[in-house]
């Protein structure tokens, strides 16, 4: 831990100079995969114990599950260890995020955190473990950190040296090769009345493909189409996406097809501090998947690691059982069925460098330390005001070991609503085998799919 931070330390100190980042030194990634795990964390427990050693993650899923359906808790007997509410806070404000303390002041009683047992479930396929060793010796980051070089498939940078290489970890992290999935969104009114938007999500992770080389995928990320089911106003509007990983030297590539015109479109605005679709303004473009695009507008800063209650392993709200009424409740989602634990996770800032502007002057990020997943986040207003709250709720998936969001919400502390995606009203479960090809997601395509 203590050389983990000061090489971070020393990174911040430094600052960028313009050149590539080298790796890290061979006895430093000779760890992995001893007292690292094979993707940067700690593998022993904590001093009190209560967060345990990490043994692999969830290997199997619970005995009543078969493929094709929807995950189920495989802790059905957990029960809350104790809830933190607006009265007792203090005893557990050094193991608080400076948001949850707002929300739980704000909000309480009615919002609370019902705390469990830690377990660390993150696990990943054996060549996604050997990639994030194999990245550790080779991954850079590109002049001024707005790109990464020599790496493939997960995070780039399993033991960190600074701020930019967390958040790089996150936005490159492994999950799946191609996924297919339906889910639904609101925007709940202060009492709690809300109108859910459904899309289809197709995505292809070109990076996370097995097999792909970095100078073969273009540049590319991931290619993501998004298909409006519900409301009848918005059926039928398209929405195609390249992510790009270097999206200074190549942007981002959105086009949008409005079935009222019949016309595919590009969207070159569809980035930063953009307001994300139908998201009443709530939210923005870059804060889709807590973090997105490129890192350009903002100096990042490695804060250290912390032992925090986030939310984890949310079988609850991805219960096929739970509708989008149990979980809404009016300025925040039914605390009930929420799931917290202690875990280990880097802190980083992100200050709004001079001459940019944003909606937000500095952001704070909570980073799950076995799976790189940014799990709560802060964003502060030009005043430097805490503004809004956002907390992904994560499962550890099944047909595919993998960690990731089942439900995202961002807290707006002004306007007393949120927005809220990953809502289910009965869709099937997520297909990570989908068949797809990167030339369904050209805008040729996209068009012809239009206007079938």
């Amino acid at each position: 831990m203590r050389s983990q931070m000061s090489a971070g330390l020393l990174a911040v100190l430094l600052g960028f100079s313009g050149a590539a980042l080298s790796a890290v030194q061979p006895s430093e990634a000779a760890r992995l995969g001893k007292e690292l795990t094979p993707v940067g964390a700690e593998r022993s427990g904590n001093a009190s114990g209560v967060i345990p050693e990490w043994q692999g993650g969830l290997k199997q899923p619970p005995q009543d599950w078969e493929p094709g359906t929807v995950e189920r808790d495989p802790f059905p007997e957990d029960e809350p260890l104790f809830v933190i509410t607006r009265d007792n806070m203090d005893l557990y404000k050094g193991k608080l995020t400076d948001g949850h303390r707002r929300m739980l002041e704000k909000y309480g009683p009615d919002f609370f955190m019902p705390i469990y047992q830690t377990r660390r479930t993150a696990a990943f396929p054996d060549i996604v473990y050997r990639k994030s060793m194999e990245n550790a010796r080779t991954a850079e980051l590109l002049e001024n950190g707005n790109g990464v070089r020599n790496t493939i498939m997960t995070s780039p940078f399993p033991i960190p040296q600074s701020g930019l290489e967390v958040i790089w970890n996150h936005i490159l992290r492994y999950r799946g090769q191609e996924v297919a999935f339906r889910s639904a969104s609101a925007t709940p009114q202060v009492d709690g009345a809300y109108n859910p938007v459904v899309n289809d999500y197709e995505y292809f992770f070109a990076y996370s493909k097995k097999g792909a080389e970095l100078q073969d995928i273009d540049n590319k990320i991931f290619y993501l189409k998004t298909n409006t089911v519900a409301p009848s106003t918005l059926a039928g509007t398209i929405t195609l996406v390249h992510e790009t990983l270097d999206q200074v030297r190549s942007p981002r590539l959105a086009w949008r097809y409005d079935a009222g015109s019949r016309r595919l479109r590009r969207s070159p605005n569809l980035a930063y501090e953009t307001d994300l679709p139908n998201s009443s303004s709530l939210r923005s473009v870059d804060q889709k998947d807590m973090y997105n695009g490129a890192p350009n507008q903002y100096n990042w800063t490695l804060k250290g690691k912390r032992e925090i209650y986030v939310p984890y392993n949310a079988y609850r709200l991805h219960d096929p059982d739970v509708r989008p009424a149990d979980v809404i409740r009016p300025q925040h989602i039914n605390q009930a069925l929420t799931r917290y634990e202690l875990h280990r996770v880097w802190v980083v800032e992100a200050t709004l460098r001079t001459g940019i502007s944003h909606i937000y002057s500095r952001r704070v990020f909570y980073v799950d330390e076995d799976s790189w997943q940014i799990l709560v986040s802060e964003e502060y207003d030009e005043a430097g005001k805490l503004w809004r709250v956002s907390e992904a709720h994560n499962i550890s998936y099944y047909s595919e070991p993998v960690f990731w969001t089942t439900m995202e919400m961002t807290y707006d502390l002004k306007a007393g609503r949120y927005y809220i995606d990953g809502l289910d009203e009965g869709f099937a479960p997520y297909d990570f085998s989908p068949g797809f090809r990167s030339t369904e997601f050209s805008a040729s395509a996209a068009r012809r799919a239009a206007r079938r």
